[in-house]
């Protein structure tokens, strides 16, 4: 049997042959849903086969042609290099031939735009620095730099080769890191001569003791006892006030939310140190104020703490027989805390360092009289945590006065 080719229909042809199919199958589909309706599986069935054959006769309907790939667009993107490098918070420059050829802002900011667009050498102004860029090898690790631009700042640095026989030097700072270091060397060594002193202090009484030393003699021994005790009870003190600082630094990000009216609690702590003075004449040169103010958001604990040094300090420092006085009071939707004496005063240049741990005015007149050098350090704390602000104001002959003014909670809520 000869089978003649099926003639070229062409793209139209295929076009209204596959419209004249599609309403073929619409009205396949009618009969199908009318048989269905009508209870006759069978024949439904047969449509739904007649369809499905159909469809795979359709033009262009094989499922083993792959769908055509549609290109996608060519996107003209600017070259934003020197925006990413901008964005670093590190100096960066890329040296070539000894000449800056790159900088971003934050080399800008510490070289000045006029100087990181020649030789390196004249931005850098830094011996060691240029010795590092100029080295054949890279920095296998950064390397501390001090004096760049600022002579007590502090910078890692590091080098490395690129493509081209170019250069990219990194600047770091960390200034921060570094006083934040400091600090904490002076601590631990500033902790351990306090608590060194007294002790040499008690192993040498206790030595004497020892050696037959004042062992008859009942006066000398109890002087040596009392000198002993003394010692120990600082030593005591400065334990206890570096616990205390240390959880109230632990905590110097916690606001605390409890509402407190500082009232009662001023007056409470003001009856403590009375009770504990011996001379009524003592007792009567603390005198106290308190105005009717809004409750605060406070640490009960610590706010007293907070008295108990201040109201301290100016006992300890302050004249004999001349008043201290303490004042709470409020304006302008503030809390202020007040004391103030008349003792001798804190020259000017040695008021920014007060807060300081272990910073003294006068060393041995501190110790003499019980002071561990971390009172004013507390109090400072104490402040920041509650969002209070610290003031020390002094005249030398005329006194010392600390005021913590702290938020208040509101206008309505007033503590007599």
């Amino acid at each position: 049997m000869k089978h003649e080719p099926l003639p070229d229909i062409g793209e139209d042809g295929a076009v209204k042959q596959r419209g004249r199919g599609i309403r073929t199958v619409s009205a396949f589909g009618l009969v199908a849903v009318a048989a269905w309706l009508l209870s006759a599986p069978m024949a439904a069935a047969l449509v739904v086969g007649v369809i499905a054959a159909f469809f795979a006769w359709l033009p262009g309907a094989s499922p083993h042609e792959p769908p055509a790939l549609i290109p996608a667009p060519v996107l003209d993107l600017p070259d934003r290099t020197q925006e990413v490098i901008d964005a670093v918070d590190d100096a960066l420059l890329i040296i070539e031939r000894q000449r800056i050829v790159t900088a971003n802002d934050a080399a800008r900011r510490l070289f000045g735009a006029e100087r990181v667009q020649g030789d390196f050498r004249l931005a850098l102004r830094h011996p060691a620095a240029a010795d590092l860029i100029t080295s054949d090898r890279d920095t296998e690790t950064p390397v501390e730099i001090a004096g760049i631009g600022e002579a007590d700042r502090r910078w890692v640095m590091s080098v490395r080769h690129i493509a081209g026989g170019a250069r990219l030097v990194t600047l770091r700072d960390r200034t921060e890191s570094w006083i934040a270091e400091r600090m904490r060397v002076d601590f631990v060594a500033n902790a351990s001569h306090e608590l060194r002193t007294p002790l040499a202090t008690i192993i040498g009484f206790i030595e004497t003791l020892g050696e037959g030393g004042g062992a008859e003699d009942t006066a000398i021994r109890q002087r040596f006892l009392g000198i002993m005790m003394g010692e120990a009870k600082r030593m005591q003190q400065l334990v206890d006030d570096l616990i205390s600082l240390s959880r109230i630094e632990a905590d110097r990000f916690s606001t605390p939310q409890t509402p407190l009216a500082l009232g009662p609690v001023v007056e409470e702590v003001v009856g403590v140190i009375r009770s504990g003075m011996r001379d009524d004449g003592d007792r009567d040169r603390i005198e106290l104020t308190i105005a009717r103010v809004p409750d605060v958001r406070a640490d009960r604990v610590q706010i007293a703490q907070l008295l108990h040094n201040l109201i301290g300090n100016s006992i300890k420092y302050g004249k004999s027989g001349t008043p201290i006085r303490v004042l709470l009071d409020s304006m302008q939707g503030k809390v202020r805390l007040r004391v103030a004496d008349e003792g001798e005063g804190v020259p000017a240049e040695h008021l920014p360092r007060l807060t300081e741990r272990f910073y003294r005015v006068d060393a041995g007149r501190s110790r003499s009289i019980g002071g561990t050098g971390l009172g004013l350090a507390i109090v400072k704390h104490i402040a920041e945590r509650h969002r209070a602000v610290l003031d020390i104001a002094s005249r030398v002959g005329k006194g010392t006065t600390v005021t913590v003014t702290f938020p208040a909670l509101s206008g309505d809520a007033l503590s007599s």
